[in-house]
């Protein structure tokens, strides 16, 4: 443990698996933004960080079973040439969770219910905090497997995940904030989830998509929306000061 300290392979080890946990994380902030927005406001704050503490402890007791991580991937069934997996499984219903939630949400962004929500507020946290639990099992999968093979060292690992947490819990706020006040914004998240579900079908269907184009994507159409706000502000403060 102490000459981890002293190797400058483990530090490098380490900085490179915490900035790819990050950005892994950026698929479950988007999904934490979306859901815990259907809660009434003084609510959403606790759900999301629940969810995050959820997700750092299911990483935590994912790496403590590392060997059991490691059989997820060994064949579950083969058909027709096809080999399927645990792994393989867990994606795919975490990636039809994701499309089907995506396209929910989209309806009821565009065509919203009429009938109010208040008397369903403590079922609807329940409901809010199992999909989080359901889809941080999904991540968390992901995230420690490619932990195993980015470094052998299990405290390294640890640490990036404490580290990418830690991060994943400031940035949370002020990027659920931004999404709930702009409903742009909101859509394009909505968008994103349905591609990282797309992303999560086709992994299961051993179609390797590389991440760099997904996220990629995601960079480009969040510019876009970034400049399509600026001009937007721009146009309300000649208003303002024309009037």
């Amino acid at each position: 443990m102490l000459e981890l300290l002293t190797d400058p392979a483990a530090w490098a080890s380490l900085l490179t698996l915490t900035a790819l946990e990050i950005v892994l994380g950026i698929d479950n902030i988007v999904f934490l933004s979306i859901v815990s927005g259907r809660l009434p406001e003084h609510q959403q704050a606790t759900a999301r960080r629940l969810g995050l503490i959820m997700a750092l402890l299911g990483r935590l007791l994912l790496l403590a079973g590392v060997a059991w991580i490691i059989g997820l991937t060994a064949p579950l069934f083969e058909a027709f040439g096809f080999v399927f997996s645990w792994r393989d499984a867990i994606l795919l219903v975490g990636g039809l969770f994701l499309l089907y939630k995506g396209t929910s949400e989209m309806h009821e962004m565009v065509d919203p219910e009429d009938e109010g929500r208040g008397g369903r507020a403590s079922a609807t946290f329940t409901v809010v905090v199992v999909q989080i639990f359901l889809l941080d099992l999904v991540f968390s999968v992901d995230s420690v497997l490619t932990a195993i093979g980015m470094t052998e060292h299990i405290p390294i690992m640890v640490v990036a995940m404490v580290i990418a947490i830690g991060v994943m819990l400031l940035a949370a706020e002020p990027v659920a904030d931004f999404v709930m006040r702009h409903p742009t914004v909101k859509a394009l998240a909505l968008a994103f989830l349905l591609l990282i579900g797309v992303t999560l079908v086709a992994e299961a269907l051993h179609f390797h998509i590389p991440r760099g184009y997904l996220y990629f994507a995601i960079a480009f159409s969040g510019g876009v929306e970034a400049f399509n706000l600026w001009v937007m502000r721009r146009r309300k403060q000649r208003r303002a000061a024309a009037a």
